[in-house]
């Protein structure tokens, strides 16, 4: 999980590099819980907490 603070401190290239990763990330974890691959299901809920996050920084930041 990222904390807000590290996100503030990324540029939009960085952000949007980080926004394509996790989106990437939650594809995989959505694999694995369909195929009860999946320890621990709490995993997709951080994940997309962690794209919110960076979605609106980058708004925040563009908006600037």
């Amino acid at each position: 999980m990222m904390k807000a603070s590290e996100v503030r401190a990324m540029s939009v290239d960085q952000l949007n590099a980080k926004l394509t990763e996790l989106k990437k990330d939650l594809f995989f974890l959505r694999m694995q819980h369909a195929t009860n691959q999946l320890d621990n299901p709490l995993k997709i809920q951080l994940t997309k907490r962690d794209i919110a996050r960076v979605k609106t920084m980058i708004r925040e930041k563009e908006d600037n």
